[in-house]
């Protein structure tokens, strides 16, 4: 998911969104079943390669919404996943050839980012998992509702015949129980976030690359000192309303130590059209922040 720079400008108009504190921790969360990602082991951790900069995006990956694609499977725990509990999901990816794979690009930081959604777009969590030398990966979910979860892994494989090509791929998964659904948010501007204002700009239009500005205030004042997190200011991953359809984008705005701030510059590519349920992750004194953002996509 790495976007690809701007063609063209746009005329940044007021982008309707709604924006729900989540919580601001490295490895909790002050809402149940939200997480802003787990560390990963160094046995999951590189040197970045070429492609690792900001502003780049794999939207050639697809939706997310298939355990298969071009050779590569997605096979995990089919099992249920007990409600109100922390449980370790595991699972493993097979190439063409039918044995797991275990050699992966680094993008971003990580060989592999996990993410669990509810069918409702709650529930987010963003986790780095941890890898067997069998290839089996182990992700640590934190407490999770009643109800149908969609996992997602996006990786790229750094050797065979899927070598340098972005993969997301999916399964659902049931956490049995008495499940209650939530409406989704209706749109707004800005809102609070941790005590920090978030403002959103610009014009998505399904299909087509568009501008998106962020910024970052607080007390009144714009905020400067964002730290890098997973090298870039921001992370922002989408989810479609009805299908959990997935989608990833990242800031243009080059990274320069724990000074960003206070606007970042997103190229916004949403494939579809409708609500999607954006969250941001921004971090600042050695703390994840993460935003929910429900956008109206025409």
């Amino acid at each position: 998911m790495r976007p690809r720079p701007l063609a063209a400008a746009g005329t940044a108009a007021a982008l309707a969104l709604t924006l729900a504190a989540c919580g601001s921790s490295n490895n909790d969360s002050s809402m149940p079943g939200m997480d802003h990602g787990a560390k990963s082991s160094a046995s999951a951790k590189a040197s970045p390669s070429m492609g690792d900069m900001p502003g780049m995006d794999h939207t050639a990956a697809g939706n997310g919404l298939s355990d298969t694609k071009d050779g590569y499977r997605l096979t995990g725990e089919g099992g249920n996943l007990a409600a109100g509990k922390a449980a370790a999901y595991r699972f493993t990816v097979t190439g063409p050839d039918g044995k797991p794979v275990t050699d992966f690009a680094v993008d971003q930081t990580e060989r592999m980012h996990f993410y669990a959604i509810r069918s409702d777009l709650t529930g987010f969590q963003h986790i780095h998992p941890t890898m067997t030398n069998d290839g089996t990966w182990r992700a640590n979910l934190s407490s999770l509702a009643s109800g149908s979860w969609r996992m997602f892994t996006s990786f790229t494989p750094d050797s065979g015949a899927g070598k340098g090509t972005a993969f997301v791929l999916s399964r659902t998964v049931t956490v049995p129980g008495s499940e209650t659904k939530t409406a989704l948010p209706a749109a707004a501007k800005s809102a609070e976030v941790d005590g920090y204002t978030v403002t959103v700009k610009g014009e998505p239009m399904a299909g087509m690359a568009h501008p998106m500005t962020v910024t970052v205030t607080k007390g009144g004042k714009p905020v400067t000192d964002l730290q890098p997190y997973l090298d870039t200011y921001a992370h922002l991953t989408a989810f479609h309303e009805g299908d959990t359809a997935f989608a990833h984008l990242h800031p243009t705005t080059e990274v320069d130590g724990d000074h960003g701030g206070p606007e970042l510059s997103f190229n916004a590519k949403l494939p579809t059209s409708g609500n999607w349920r954006l969250f941001l992750q921004f971090q600042t004194g050695g703390k994840l922040h993460t935003a929910a953002l429900t956008l109206k996509v025409g």
